[in-house]
């Protein structure tokens, strides 16, 4: 356990916008549930602008950060070190702050999503294909160089698009072959499809759904569940939701700033109620 773990300490996600995260609801029932009653667990809006100046004042009560949108990238430049997984897909979605008052960026995305589809029993896939291309694509690029052993099929809408997913393909060492969104469908026959676009953007595609899906990995989680997720679960699909990787995310996140094992369970039934009371 961290030096100092059972004494008053602070973490807390930062983003802009930022009301919506669940990652106080998250992190709180984790400190619950192993009795750390000193520690608390903040939201902060902050955009790139205010970054540097809320960085600079972190003390030594700081255990860590959360990072969401637009932080993952400007963040790199104020930290002392940042791990490989981060470095890898040029974003970091957490900061520990050491005993010694250093800096430390992570990213919990790309282990986080492992670890949902792990626990839906996908350990390995032939082949896998991902809808859009924005930065969650890049992580989910990263996860599959984890688990996929043969080609990834990118569905995108622009040939600028396409571009920079096939140089995350070389960077990342993943067989990456992109193809027009006008054919997405085709997605929906993969061993596992990963869906990484705004909400209502596949909403389309659940028509599409065919009679024996294999596994759907949907990163949104309100609305839940989406026109395609709700088609695929119908349809016996096995359904992998944004909850499940918030969740296996922070649960990397609160064992990084406590130094102890996260309760899985705990904060899953404390997301999926918050989600309900929305």
């Amino acid at each position: 356990m961290r030096a100092g773990a059972t004494d008053a300490r602070r973490a807390a996600v930062l983003g802009k916008p930022i009301a919506h995260s669940l990652s106080p609801v998250l992190h709180r029932a984790a400190y619950d549930e192993l009795g750390l009653t000193d520690w608390s667990y903040d939201r902060f809006e902050i955009d790139e602008a205010a970054l540097p100046g809320f960085m600079a004042e972190l003390g030594p009560e700081w255990a860590g950060l959360s990072l969401t949108m637009p932080l993952k990238r400007a963040v790199i430049p104020l930290l002392d070190e940042i791990s490989e997984t981060a470095s890898s897909v040029e974003a970091v979605n957490t900061v520990i702050r050491t005993e010694d008052g250093r800096r430390v960026g992570d990213n919990t995305d790309i282990p986080g999503m492992v670890a949902a589809l792990r626990e839906r029993g996908i350990e390995q896939v032939g082949s896998a294909a991902i809808l859009g291309a924005g930065a969650t694509a890049s992580s989910a690029l990263a996860a599959l160089a984890r688990i996929c052993t043969g080609e990834v099929v990118a569905y995108v809408r622009s040939e600028a698009r396409a571009a920079e997913m096939r140089q995350w393909g070389e960077r990342l060492d993943v067989d990456v072959r992109t193809a027009d969104w006008a054919d997405a469908d085709r997605a929906l026959r993969a061993p596992l499809v990963i869906a990484t676009t705004p909400a209502g953007t596949t909403d389309a595609l659940a028509a599409g759904v065919p009679e024996r899906p294999a596994t759907l990995f949907d990163v949104l989680y309100d609305p839940w569940p989406t026109a395609l997720a709700a088609r695929w679960s119908m349809f016996g699909g096995a359904v992998v939701s944004g909850l499940d990787l918030l969740v296996h995310q922070a649960v990397l996140q609160v064992e990084q700033m406590t130094g102890r094992p996260a309760p899985l369970e705990a904060m899953r039934k404390a997301g999926e109620r918050a989600l309900a009371n929305r």
